[in-house]
């Protein structure tokens, strides 16, 4: 009879812990959720014309770029206010500046502009093969840069898309966990109904 006690108070106990924690974690993510939203609305970000599988095709092509992963999603004119949305217009920045490289990444180009080719988007990491401004100095590839604007940009999108499953996750979590407290109190309330029960003295 003692044995069945503790269980019904360990069982109360855990189950309002849970609650607790559950209640908890539902508000963080929801409250994530709505942040990462509304974060992206304020930056207005729309989606460009070509932002479709289907015209990237044929800019991908235009560019003579190979072995290029196309994106599958569309948000051509979109607002940009949620993490998918996020994540597919940062692969087609991704697409956009292959095509201004040539297909070469940031690793593949040098820091300067080539001196005899200043055209080209591979540049050069010498110096002396740079190709110079007024005052003698290297000048910087400027595709090289345009990568590193990239990928910043693209980060943060990607990030954003992760803090909204991390959200989701979150809510998902917080929801198990309600229903895993209210379960243990209902046990614990029917252990707590039978120990009852069987102690009351028979009339």
């Amino acid at each position: 009879m003692r044995g069945r006690k503790i269980w019904t108070i360990g069982g109360f106990a855990a189950g309002t812990v849970l609650i607790l924690f559950g209640v908890a974690a539902l508000y963080l993510g929801v409250t994530s959720y709505q942040l990462v939203r509304d974060e992206l609305s304020q930056e207005k970000i729309v989606g460009g014309q070509d932002m479709s599988p289907e015209a990237i095709a044929a800019g991908v092509e235009e560019a003579g770029l190979e072995d290029v992963e196309l994106p599958e999603c569309d948000v051509v004119d979109e607002e940009i206010d949620t993490g998918a949305e996020a994540r597919c217009f940062a692969e087609y920045m991704r697409i956009h500046a292959l095509e201004a490289t040539g297909g070469l990444t940031y690793a593949e180009m040098g820091r300067y502009q080539s001196a005899s080719d200043p055209g080209n988007a591979a540049g050069t990491n010498d110096a002396a093969q740079a190709a110079k401004d007024e005052e003698g100095n290297p000048i910087s590839n400027g595709q090289r840069n345009l990568w590193i604007n990239e990928t910043a940009l693209a980060t943060a999108l990607n990030v954003s898309y992760m803090a909204e499953q991390t959200a989701l996750f979150g809510i998902v979590v917080g929801i198990a966990l309600l229903i895993t407290g209210i379960g243990l109190i209902l046990l614990a309330n029917a252990v707590f109904r039978r120990t009852n029960s069987e102690a009351a003295p028979a009339v």
